[in-house]
Order: structure tokens, then sequence, then C-alpha cells
């Protein structure tokens, strides 16, 4: 399409939630509440880890950076569809595509983190013995800093091509929050390319974390079948609940989000995908790892418990 004679989009209105029966003056509390639970159970997690000795061990070194991880990338998302909701919906084209860029930055760099978080519980499981020499302080420094700079170079390219695409006369973004996906309809000259680096670069990188983390887990999976008791093994398969559950959420649903070959989906469908990994999974986490994991379970009741007593 000839975009010569056409006026060139500097600015983007991102349409949000529908607005019927009300739906946005519910939708802004429910996202507030959850934003703010998100931060508070996140920063509580921190919070614990750094202060108590006997947590500071390899696996809640990853949970830390994992909750430090879930702080921005909702912040990347959340205020601004709060402040969409409250009718404040324009975004600069900028700003857009940052908001793009951090969103799958901090994604990727997710992805990894739970892969490496699998890594460990399978040398915990399958080689006690070596772990401690293997998953030194130094260790878990480099896979963390592998996992950021993964996140940091993976949607570099995607970012490129987004930024080279014409933006003429439309500029309503049919999204909760700008994405390449709803950006790239928009766009009106040929997004083939595009759609398809996306759907390659995305599935490559989601297989590659995806197969690590099964491979670790059929091997984890296969110690745990040796152990020759029932409770040892309910024990030692307990370490990695959490962190499966995680890989559930998460990997489910970015996987029916970004694999995929074309750009035209159901808007209800994308809205509810968005929801999904944006804001429900992330709000699952702080859940996840202090109710599934017995020594923040235990010391989160100590300090309430605390509390209680001192007011």
């Amino acid at each position: 399409m000839d975009v010569t004679n056409q006026s060139v989009i500097r600015e983007f209105i991102i349409v949000g939630f529908p607005e019927r029966n009300g739906i946005q003056l519910l939708l802004f509390p429910f996202f507030f509440i959850i934003y703010l639970f998100i931060i508070c159970g996140n920063v509580t997690i921190i919070t614990l880890i750094c202060s108590h000795q006997s947590l500071q061990v390899p696996l809640y070194f990853f949970v830390a950076v994992l909750s430090f991880l879930e702080i921005w990338y909702t912040t990347v998302t959340i205020p601004k569809m709060l402040a969409s909701l409250l009718d404040q919906k324009n975004i600069s084209y900028n700003s857009c595509l940052a908001q793009v860029y951090f969103l799958h930055c901090l994604g990727i760099t997710e992805t990894y983190l739970l892969t490496a978080m699998a890594y460990d519980r399978y040398l915990a499981i399958c080689n006690p013995l070596r772990y401690s020499s293997i998953m030194t302080n130094r260790c878990c420094l480099q896979l963390s800093a592998c996992c950021w700079l993964t996140g940091l170079l993976g949607p570099i390219t995607q970012i490129t091509l987004l930024s080279r695409l014409h933006f003429c006369n439309a500029n309503k973004i049919e999204h909760i929050f700008c994405d390449f996906n709803p950006l790239i309809s928009l766009a009106c000259s040929d997004t083939t390319l595009n759609v398809r680096v996306d759907f390659y670069i995305n599935s490559f990188l989601l297989f590659l974390a995806f197969a690590c983390i099964i491979l670790s887990y059929v091997k984890i999976i296969s110690a745990v079948l040796r152990i020759s008791t029932e409770k040892g093994r309910k024990r030692t398969f307990s370490t990695c609940s959490a962190h499966l559950t995680v890989v559930i959420l998460f990997f489910g649903s970015v996987t029916f989000t970004y694999i995929r070959l074309t750009k035209n989906y159901p808007l209800n469908y994308n809205y509810s995908m968005a929801v999904i990994y944006s804001v429900l999974t992330p709000m699952c986490n702080p859940v996840v790892y202090s109710l599934r994991n017995r020594e923040i379970k235990e010391l989160l009741k100590k300090k309430i418990r605390t509390f209680w007593e001192t007011t």
C-alpha cells in the first residue's frame, strides 16, 4: 500500500475493555486490588528471603529474583490498564513501543528464570551430593544474569521490525495494552515478515526453555520413583510443586497467546489471554510460593503471630 500521502500516526488509543453494563467500574477496583496484592506479596517474599539466613539458599535466591521480576512485569502493563479504565487511553508511539519491548523482555527473562529453577531442582534431587559444589552463589548469579541478558536481547529483532512499519489512518489498538499482534494489525504496510519472525522467535525461545524444563522433570520423576518409601517420594517431589504450578500457568497462557501464524483472533480471546498472563498468573505466584513452600509458610505464620501479639 502506498503510504506517502497518508498521515503518520504518532499516538495510539488503547480501546481497552468494552464499555457495557458498567464493566469498567467493576474492573478498576478488581485490577487495582490485584496489583497491590502482587506488589505487597512479592515485596514480602523478597524481604523474608533477604532477612532470614535459613532461606538464603539457591532455591530461594531464584524465588526472590522471580518476585523482583514480577513486580516490574506487572508494572509494565497494569498501571496503564488502570489509566485506560479511567478513560486515559492515549499513549504515544514511543511509549507504546517501549511497553511492547519491556513486556516481552521481562516475559522472556521469566521464561528462562523458570528454566534455571528447573535445573536447580534437577541438581538438588538427582545429584544431591554434588549440589552444593555446583550450585554456588557464583553459579546462581551467572544463571540469573544469563536469564536477564536473554530477556534484554530476545525482543530486539521484533521491535526493530515493528518500528519500521507504517501506521497511517487507524490508531485504535483493540487490546488492553500495547503488544505485537494488536500493533501489527494496525499497520498499513506489509506485515508478513513481522508475523513470521514473531512466530519463529517466540516458538524457538519457548520451545528451548520448555524442552529443558521437560527434560529436567523427566529426570526428577525418574529419580523420585526410585525412592523406596511413599513418604520419601512425596517429600522429595513437594520441593518442586510450587515451581511446577507456576510453569504450567505461565507457559500455558503465553503459548496460547504468542505461538500463532495469523494475526486475526477474536477480541474476547485476546483480552482473556492477556488478563491471564499479565494479571492472574503474576497474582498466583506469591500465593503459590507462600503456601506451597514450607519454610516461607512457617516464617509468614511466625511474622503474623508476632504482629498480632504486639498489637
